[in-house]
């Protein structure tokens, strides 16, 4: 929540090349909507990725439990302090957000760019009962409650740095028109850690629905299989204060035996699948009887059954293993260095995340699938007893079946992607899960 809903906000265009764009900005102040015409229109006319960052002061803080705090010497944090002083000087007073010691960064990275980094990290959520609002940090429960304007601040003076290099050395140079500043290494970072807690946030939802359905089923089996996946976070949480809060190099190597376990329940998850594939084109047309159902899908029928303790396990893995990619794409980022830091990550994590798009991609066909089915009591139609407890068997199985839809981003375009950062005095950061704008 900003402190001034009447002050101006400063707002930065982040290229992560070097690109020549006509200024559609300009520098009179803008309203949010009139914002969002013109980054789609930056992210029309641009060769190469370009993001906005926008500086809110703050008066109150979110739950800081689901996000990923950095220290004040991590790469992130440096190169937010870096733009915000080399910027300074081509900035009114009256947008010095930082002010306060206390702010709350926005970057908003583009559709198209989301899209690249992965379908799956981040999933449409458009505010509700809100046309075009501001999400998480800048919304209370009465609404909007930014309703500042936007003031662009130039990328003009001279910016210490390279343009290029590992996304924990590189700094940020200005651009020519449109007062682009050049920050591949900063959007790298932003969106590496926003997609990352956003995994995990993800991973965390699953483990606490797979704790409740365990304890109903009491399957040894299902419960260790959990039991692995779940002790791979210690590992994937190492790796991930490594590369991005000291911003060492080549040391997501820990990672091994973690990466192991998630492969295995990787290729567990798609023989799982290959099953339900096969269980759902063998079911008849028309009507289904529930106990046929059943039969090929133990449990889906009851609050705690098997087949969504398996659904969660594959939302589990799915999860971690999306984490994994990001870190392994920003260690081949970093270690590759070179001019074009941002591109190394996206072609990193496309070449192992199409396998993993694919996978949830089939969950989500089959998920479909079994929530337009119509079921039928067992012995069809003609049976002349018809008990009220069969009635309400078929009744409840028909509501699940129909709850398993609820949700699925089936046919949903990819939208921009937001990131929030906060700040504290101290320069230590938080970054909140990425989600759409």
């Amino acid at each position: 929540m900003t402190a001034d809903s009447n002050a101006p906000v400063p707002v930065w265009t982040l290229a992560t090349e070097d690109v020549s764009v006509p200024d559609v900005l300009g520098d009179e102040g803008m309203t949010p909507a009139r914002l969002a015409e013109l980054r789609t229109a930056l992210a029309t006319l641009a060769a190469a990725p370009i993001a906005t960052l926008e500086a809110h002061p703050m008066s109150t803080r979110r739950d800081r439990n689901g996000g990923i705090a950095l220290h004040a010497a991590s790469p992130l944090a440096q190169q937010l302090s870096q733009l915000v002083t080399q910027t300074a000087k081509s900035a009114s007073p009256t947008l010095n957000a930082a002010s306060s010691g206390e702010v709350l960064y926005r970057m908003v990275v583009p559709a198209k760019v989301a899209a690249e980094v992965g379908k799956g990290l981040v999933r449409p959520m458009a505010a509700k009962g809100v046309a075009g609002g501001i999400r998480s940090a800048l919304v209370n429960s009465s609404g909007v409650t930014s309703h500042a304007a936007f003031v662009p601040v130039a990328g003009k003076a001279a910016a210490a740095g390279a343009v290029g290099g590992s996304a924990a050395t590189a700094g940020v140079a200005a651009a020519g028109a449109g007062a682009l500043t050049v920050a591949a290494p900063l959007v790298l970072m932003a969106v590496a850690v926003g997609v990352s807690a956003h995994a995990d946030q993800q991973r965390q939802k699953s483990i606490e629905r797979i704790t409740d359905l365990l304890e109903q089923l009491h399957e040894d089996k299902l419960d260790a299989e959990r039991s692995e996946l779940d002790g791979c976070r210690d590992a994937i949480d190492k790796a991930t204060s490594i590369l991005l809060d000291q911003g060492r190099l080549g040391l997501s190597l820990g990672l091994d035996s973690a990466v192991h376990a998630i492969g295995k329940a990787m290729e567990q998850t798609r023989r799982r699948l290959g099953k339900w594939q096969e269980a759902l084109d063998k079911l008849p047309d028309g009507p289904v009887e529930v106990g046929a159902l059943t039969k090929a899908f133990p449990g889906i029928d009851e609050d705690g059954g098997a087949f969504r303790a398996h659904l969660e396990l594959a939302r589990l893995v799915i999860a971690l293993k999306r984490r994994v990619l990001v870190l392994q794409a920003v260690e081949h980022a970093q270690l590759e260095g070179g001019n074009h830091p941002f591109k190394t990550f996206i072609r990193s994590l496309k070449e192992d995340e199409r396998r993993v798009d694919e996978l949830e991609s089939g969950i989500t066909s089959v998920l479909h699938r079994l929530s337009t089915l119509e079921v039928k009591r067992s012995g069809g139609f003609l049976s002349v007893v018809v008990t009220p407890g069969e009635v309400d068997h078929l009744l409840t199985t028909a509501y699940r079946l129909r709850a398993l839809g609820d949700g699925l981003d089936v046919g949903l375009h990819q939208a921009d992607v937001a990131i929030e950062i906060e700040r504290s005095r101290d320069g230590s950061l938080v970054v909140f899960p990425a989600e759409a704008a």
